[in-house]
C-alpha cells in the first residue's frame, strides 16, 4: 500500500523543529531528508528511521523493521511519531551522525534515434 501524502505532511509538521525537512516520492513511497541527508523512509504510512549509533543511543533496543525487501533493518518508530520533541531529537541526532551526500554523477544523455 502506497503512503498517503497527508501522512507525509503530518510528519513534516511534526518535524518542523528538526531542521530543514524535505521529502521525495520514490516508487509510491517517500524518503525523508533532514538538511539534505536521507534520515527516514515512509513505507505504507509507517516511518522508518535510519539506524546509526546516535539513533541507537536515543531509541535503544526499540523495534526495527525492514522497509522493503533486501534492505537493512531501520528503526520502526511508528508508535512514537506523535511525540514531537522526541521525534525531532531522533531525526536531528540521526542527521548529525550521517555523512554529507557525495556529489551527484553527471547523467549520460541518451540521444534519441531518428524514427524511420
Amino acid at each position: 500500500m502506497a503512503s498517503d501524502f497527508g501522512y507525509i505532511e503530518y510528519l513534516c509538521d511534526q518535524l518542523q523543529d528538526a531542521g530543514t525537512i524535505t521529502h521525495r516520492k520514490m516508487f509510491g513511497e517517500y524518503a525523508l531528508y533532514c538538511e539534505g541527508k536521507v534520515v527516514g523512509l515512509v513505507v505504507g504510512n509507517s516511518l522508518f528511521v535510519k539506524a546509526t549509533e546516535a539513533t541507537e543511543a536515543l531509541y535503544g533496543d526499540g523495534p526495527r523493521g525492514v522497509p522493503f525487501a533486501g534492505a537493512k533493518a531501520w528503526y520502526a518508530v511508528q508508535e512514537r511519531v506523535d511525540d514531537h520533541h522526541w521525534l525531532c531529537a531522533l531525526v536531528r541526532a540521526t542527521e548529525a551522525a550521517l555523512p554529507l551526500p557525495g556529489p551527484k554523477k553527471a547523467r549520460k544523455r541518451r540521444l534519441s534515434k531518428p524514427k524511420c
